[in-house]
């Protein structure tokens, strides 16, 4: 039998522990490799090729959604499930826009996150079952047969969501530049730009739309410089 392989993708290590050893019981699964960012995650698709990814959406350095962009773009044939503590329509709006198939509550049921792999594997989409009856109420768009229905293009490059994310988490700009393995010119010319794109002047002022947007959860610690 062939076995779908699963990667794990989650920055609180008790929580991606628990959904290995969920997923370890099933016959049917193979856990592939785990990461605790969306960096690692998109380093780790492109070395193992998984069927499915379980992502959670807020993690330190990049984030769930841009990490789900960039691998849809590069690795369509793989599958994504978000994860999150929040079951907010904006959350799944954002995680439908960045290209991901399925979308769980971290305290869904390991029946429903086994149904959720195996759906999504076949090329299904899969909501948690409250949030897929408040969009059929509601007659929402989002889910189609073939996938998840994309909103407008980001505003943001993937490189200027990166850059965003470190500046709301409190990098500085040599710091930035260090991560993602480009010069401190470049890193201030995002910077200018991600300014210029929302008319926001401030490095406060960055921080607060990074967490409207969801790029970040307002429980980070963040050190405004």
């Amino acid at each position: 039998m062939k076995k779908i392989t699963v990667l794990l993708v989650e920055d609180h290590m008790v929580v991606r522990e628990g959904f290995r050893k969920m997923l370890e019981l099933e016959s049917d699964f193979e856990i592939v490799g785990e990461a605790q960012d969306g960096r690692k995650a998109v380093v780790l698709v492109n070395k193992l090729r998984p069927a499915v990814v379980l992502m959670d959406i807020a993690m330190p350095l990049l984030n769930g959604l841009e990490a789900v962009h960039q691998i849809v773009k590069e690795f369509p044939a793989t599958r994504i499930i978000m994860l999150s503590a929040h079951s907010d329509d904006a959350y799944v709006s954002k995680a439908a826009e960045a290209g991901a198939v399925g979308f769980l509550l971290k305290q869904t049921s390991a029946h429903e996150v086994c149904r959720a792999i195996r759906e999504v594997e076949k090329g299904n989409t899969f909501f948690t079952a409250s949030i897929a009856k408040r969009f059929d109420r509601l007659n929402s768009p989002v889910l189609n047969r073939s996938g998840l229905q994309k909103g407008k293009a980001a505003q943001l490059t993937s490189r200027e969501m990166e850059v965003l994310q470190l500046v709301a988490e409190g990098k500085a700009n040599k710091e930035t530049a260090a991560e993602l393995g480009i010069g401190m010119k470049t890193v201030e010319k995002h910077r200018e730009h991600l300014m210029t794109k929302l008319d926001i002047h401030d490095t406060a002022g960055l921080t607060r739309y990074a967490i409207s947007a969801g790029i970040i959860e307002s429980s980070v610690q963040v050190t405004i410089v």
